[in-house]
């Protein structure tokens, strides 16, 4: 069955870097394009980063635009978000994603907070 399996969040400072990974298994990963959304407190999830299967085009929200960078090791599986600049915005879950034979998966997410 297809798994997705997110680490690397933490508490960080503002200014401050963290990079995401998602794990993923149970589908012929280099096939799928792939997706990183978040949810904040109180807020709905929200896209943040997008990539395509192969890695060779990428997009981003505005608010993360030119401060994140989604890639792609398809001979180890995984996805990653690196997440530099944070801000105290930037904290939220931060969720895998994506669709398999026209199904919606998610991983568990993992939490990132940006506070002194």
């Amino acid at each position: 069955q297809v798994q997705l399996v997110e680490s690397g969040g933490g508490l960080v400072q503002p200014g401050g870097s963290l990079r995401l990974s998602c794990a993923a298994s149970g589908f012929t990963f280099s096939t799928y394009a792939m997706r990183w959304y978040r949810q904040a407190p109180g807020k709905e999830r929200e896209l943040v980063a997008f990539i395509t299967n192969t890695g060779g085009s990428t997009t981003y929200a505005d608010s993360v635009k030119g401060r994140f960078t989604i890639s792609r090791d398809n001979a180890k599986n995984t996805v990653f978000l690196q997440m530099n600049s944070l801000k105290p915005e930037d904290t939220a879950v931060y969720y895998c994603n994506t669709f398999v034979s026209s199904q919606r998966y998610w991983g568990k997410g993992t939490l990132v907070t940006v506070s002194s």
